[in-house]
């Protein structure tokens, strides 16, 4: 009996549980990416890439990516955050291939991958910022857009940067605890309390098209919410939150950014720490889950370019549920790219 050499052989098997899956979807899912089934590759098995979709070296041909920014230099307390993408990734083996709820099946609407990490350098925020912008800038040059998984909040300013460059002034939804609205911290001006500050120097922002959603907590003054107020962002602190459902709010919001293009950007710290305690500036009285999912659900129909989950820092978290919050936040926001097909 003549025996095939091992390399044929885990291809020829490779081949047959391919076919077997694919059988069982629609056809276009032959024709893009697919993350593997539980019933191919058991979730804890495997190399732990996104939603365990296929790892790309580029997002050439890519309609959407997902890519890692393991950079926490920018913090001002507790850091960490750069393991937020392994986190992330690690916890994102439990999410399926469709939404439940709103129908959306974004693997059969777009080519989806993960194209890794960028190579930041946590000993230089200034060249960082320039890898972030450049690489942001090779993501976005032929329409692929970004769900980006920090890292510090610092890490969207340079992503703003080479969105404007290539959409023009930029409408943001923007969840969080904090405004980050700093004019700079520790005399330095590149920190996560900053990036909108200085998007706002650089006219990156379409300002009357900024929202911030969840503010709270204790301030250093009463002015710091300064810029925003005389920049015409729309703050909503978290107490306009309490006790409710946001669906309405996002309905304006929905009114609020038109059809400009619209990035979204959305820091683990605006959820409640009782949810969400892996953050590195925690702070009580936030959102719950369920409002971040509203949130996130809301921005359909929106022109949305791109989107960040940021501020996971998993050693404040040894159960991994804040990785897996932001790991299901990043799963909607698949879901309400432009272009994904919807399913009743």
């Amino acid at each position: 009996m003549a025996f095939l050499p091992r390399c044929t052989l885990l291809r020829a098997i490779k081949q047959v549980h391919i076919h077997r899956f694919f059988a069982t979807t629609q056809k276009a899912c032959k024709e893009k990416n697919y993350p593997i089934h539980a019933n191919t590759l058991g979730r804890w098995a495997g190399i732990a890439s996104m939603m365990r979709l296929p790892v790309h070296e580029d997002a050439k041909d890519l309609d959407a990516c997902f890519v890692g920014i393991p950079f926490d230099s920018g913090t001002s307390y507790r850091s960490g955050t750069r393991f937020g993408p392994r986190q992330i990734r690690t916890e994102s083996a439990m999410i399926r291939h469709v939404n439940a709820v709103t129908g959306a099946s974004p693997y059969e609407s777009m080519m989806v991958a993960d194209i890794g990490d960028m190579s930041v350098v946590p000993f230089n925020v200034e060249r960082t910022c320039r890898i972030i912008k450049e690489e942001t800038a090779k993501i976005i040059k032929d329409g692929c857009r970004p769900l980006s998984m920090g890292g510090d909040h610092l890490v969207t300013y340079p992503v703003l940067q080479a969105m404007k460059e290539k959409y023009g002034k930029i409408g943001v939804v923007h969840i969080d605890s904090h405004a980050d609205t700093i004019e700079h911290q520790l005399d330095e001006k590149l920190a996560h309390g900053t990036p909108f500050t200085r998007a706002v120097e650089e006219d990156l922002l379409d300002s009357k098209r900024v929202v911030q959603i969840g503010l709270r907590g204790s301030l250093y003054s009463h002015d710091d919410f300064n810029v925003a107020d005389s920049q015409g962002f729309r703050v909503v602190r978290v107490e306009e939150c309490w006790h409710k459902s946001l669906t309405p709010l996002m309905e304006e919001v929905r009114e609020q950014m038109g059809d400009g293009p619209v990035y979204l950007t959305f820091c683990i710290d605006a959820i409640d720490p009782s949810f969400a305690p892996g953050t590195g500036t925690p702070e009580v009285g936030g959102l719950t889950t369920i409002q971040a999912i509203e949130i996130v659900r809301g921005c359909k129909g929106l022109n949305i370019i791109g989107a960040d989950v940021v501020e996971v820092s998993p050693p404040y978290d040894p159960f991994g549920t804040t990785a897996l919050i932001g790991a299901n936040l990043l799963f909607e926001m698949l879901c309400i790219l432009p272009g994904v097909h919807y399913v009743k």
